[in-house]
């Protein structure tokens, strides 16, 4: 008895043997076993898109787009043939449909990093800029996205980059010229603020939020650079300078031992960013106050630096703060980027000796130092800083309430810290250290 193949069945050896002799070379033979399953089954995607793929091998795009739309009707979920359909279009000169199959392709599924690819070079072809922007745009999110990438994909990417720079930059500068007369009219608080809400929009600066390793008093503005009219004790400070600087550099004639390494871990610490710099005397510092205490052969040694923080507000809650050191930094070394323990204290540096080449990073914003001048800054956003001179820097660093706490909240906060180390369930909270 002879047994018959079910069609299903018999469909799948054709496939079978027209991609076998599609393989050997034998295009026509298999071309043929292509065209028996379409007599079997008219809507066959797979033998369609084989055909097609045939048509654009021998330079016949023209014959290949039906032959793709059909395959592409057959398989609705596939979006493989869409891609195939707009490479055939575009062969046959048709950018119309070229763009309505790779729109096709991203409606089912818009992470199709080659439908974004071919979409942002036709827009480029076609001088329609802008959505070449944003489709260069979508082929860099999703390149970010793929597993071990081939080294094709990253010329692909350096390509999608300059493109997109070289659009931001000029749409930046439009935008700089148009805004001019409007930012003329504004404070330089007022200014500032909305340079940065201008550079984050066009992706000239990252925006950067509170990380607290320790307590996070909520709903603060997380400012990088808090206003200078939130401290009107800075001028009498910054008039302080040269009797500051002159106990600075006695110190550091005289009593060099008592400066330590600012960084020093504990013994089997994993290696980290700090590493490179733990129990080096690269970024020392001399402690006035720390955790709360004052040191009183240093606070002996510098009575004008001592008379002029205790004109200061400091922050001051038992056993954390105040804390106040001279910080100093050798040539050519680096505090890599981190952020501090809680943002109820900002961070006050007072230049003291600054050589050209050094610079300081909070956030988006980057100063640098100037001797005899003082900011306050937020150290719980990511900040970092640089001594690129050949000789030292040296600052006054100590930290303040936070200026947006009021009086009531500041109390709250003592007792928040009184009550936990009261408690033998405390785990520990800080909030000291300061950077820079």
């Amino acid at each position: 008895m002879t047994v018959r193949s079910q069609p299903g069945e018999q469909i799948g050896q054709l496939l079978q043997a027209a991609a076998t002799l599609q393989a050997r070379g034998q295009v026509a033979e298999a071309a043929r076993r292509y065209q028996q399953v379409l007599v079997q089954d008219p809507g066959n995607a797979a033998a369609l898109n084989a055909l097609g793929m045939q048509a654009l091998a021998r330079n016949d795009p023209r014959a290949a787009v039906p032959l793709f739309e059909r395959a592409a009707a057959a398989d609705p979920s596939s979006p493989r043939l869409l891609l195939n359909l707009a490479s055939a279009a575009r062969a046959a000169g048709d950018e119309a449909g070229e763009e309505a199959a790779l729109k096709r392709a991203l409606g089912r599924d818009q992470r199709l990093l080659m439908a974004h690819l071919r979409l942002a070079e036709l827009y480029e072809r076609q001088d329609r800029l802008a959505l070449a922007w944003r489709h260069w745009g979508s082929v860099i999110a999703a390149a970010e996205m793929v597993q071990s990438p081939p080294p094709e994909l990253g010329q692909v990417v350096a390509r999608a980059r300059a493109f997109v720079e070289g659009r931001n930059a000029l749409f930046g500068a439009a935008m700089d010229e148009g805004l001019a007369p409007h930012r003329d009219t504004l404070s330089v608080r007022e200014r500032r603020r909305f340079d940065a809400a201008v550079d984050a929009t066009l992706g000239r600066r990252r925006i950067f939020a509170n990380q607290c390793q320790g307590l996070h008093f909520p709903f603060l503005p997380a400012d990088e650079y808090f206003e200078r009219h939130n401290f009107p004790w800075l001028d009498a400070l910054e008039a302080q300078t040269p009797a500051i600087r002159a106990e600075l550099e006695a110190l550091l004639a005289e009593r060099l031992d008592h400066f330590t390494p600012y960084v020093a871990m504990e013994p089997g610490t994993p290696e980290n960013l700090w590493s490179r710099l733990d129990h080096q005397l690269d970024w020392s510092a001399l402690h006035l106050w720390r955790h709360g205490v004052r040191d009183e052969a240093v606070a002996a040694a510098c009575p004008a630096t001592t008379a002029a923080l205790a004109a200061v507000p400091q922050a001051d809650i038992a056993g954390r703060s105040p804390t106040a050191f001279f910080s100093v930094l050798k040539p050519r070394t680096v505090i890599p980027p981190h952020g501090g323990v809680t943002n109820v204290r900002a961070t006050a540096h007072l230049a003291l000796v600054v050589p050209e080449g050094c610079r300081f990073r909070v956030g988006g914003e980057t100063r640098p130092w100037r001797e005899g001048e003082g900011f306050v800054f937020d150290d719980t956003i990511e900040h970092e800083a640089w001594n690129d001179s050949d000789a030292m820097r040296a600052v006054l660093i100590f930290d303040v309430w936070n200026p947006h706490l009021s009086p009531v909240e500041q109390g709250l906060i003592r007792a928040f810290f009184a009550t936990a180390d009261a408690s033998d369930l405390s785990p520990g909270l800080a909030a000291h250290a300061n950077g820079g």
